[in-house]
């Protein structure tokens, strides 16, 4: 058998006389192949496919922390960006007024909340007076009502009777824009129902009051109610100063609304008969 073995082996080797059986056994055999070799690929898969899953869950729960570590950055630089954009806006502002503006911070709003008042950091030292003009970059904010040496209060034009002499962009008629306290909106009184007025109009300072300089934005008109049964007008208004938002403001001075105004020809007079009586 051993030598028989041994010729057929060499007889398959030098004339390949069993590579067709070899063919054909081979392909008898491969179903029989698959079946045993078909639990260790199920074995694999299923193993590469928990190992893949856990792979993805471990790396989205690292990407997921390092959103959360980078979150308050990125919010940081998007607030900068605006604080920064605002701060631009109010030296641009502050231009106009060479010698007249100073900048101040806001420190705290005031502690009764049925006023509208806020302190600022700056107060007599920074030259800050009662009776001065306070804006933002948009409009605006309010009026200095007390300055101490280190700080000083502000009243905003929202504050209940509050009052800022305006006019219409649009047409050029004069009123007066009144606050009206805490959560509701400013009004322009004393207006006859037949004014040129429309929602959307722009207000703006009109400067007839020696404290707030001409052409400063002030409100928008954004209700009109013209049938009140009364002499005048309701008319709404919506500040455009940031009343509630704005961290820096800009203090500006009586110099900056208009020259002295001019002494009277009675005043005159007088200075001059007590310049005589001296003599």
């Amino acid at each position: 058998m051993g030598l028989l073995s041994i010729a057929l082996l060499f007889a398959d080797t030098r004339f390949r006389y069993l590579e067709g059986v070899r063919q054909v056994v081979a392909v008898a055999l491969y179903p029989f192949q698959r079946a045993v070799l078909l639990p260790g690929e199920a074995f694999a898969y299923v193993g590469d496919y928990f190992g893949s899953k856990r792979q993805l869950a471990d790396e989205n729960s690292r990407l997921k922390e390092a959103l959360v570590v980078q979150a308050p950055a990125v919010k940081t630089a998007s607030q900068l960006e605006i604080e920064n954009a605002r701060l631009k806006a109010l030296l641009d502002t502050a231009q106009r007024y060479p010698g007249a503006a100073v900048a101040v911070e806001v420190l705290y709003i005031g502690r009764d909340p049925f006023t509208q008042k806020l302190f600022v950091n700056k107060g007599v030292e920074a030259g800050v007076k009662a009776g001065d003009a306070v804006i933002d970059e948009l409009g605006v904010v309010g009026q200095v009502t007390r300055s101490y040496p280190m700080m000083a209060e502000v009243t905003l034009v929202t504050e209940r009777d509050h009052a800022v002499p305006v006019r219409i962009e649009r047409s050029g008629i004069r009123s007066v824009l009144f606050g009206n306290g805490t959560g509701r909106s400013p009004e322009l009184r004393f207006t006859a129902p037949s004014a040129d007025i429309k929602i959307g109009d722009r207000l703006l300072t009109s400067g007839i009051d020696g404290t707030y300089p001409a052409g400063l934005a002030v409100a928008e008109v954004i209700d009109i109610d013209r049938d009140t049964g009364q002499m005048f007008a309701r008319i709404a208004c919506k500040p455009l100063a940031g009343i509630d938002r704005s961290q820096f403001l800009l203090v500006l001075g009586r110099e900056a609304a208009m020259p002295p105004r001019p002494e009277e020809p009675a005043e005159i007079e007088s200075a001059k008969k007590g310049r005589r009586g001296r003599r």
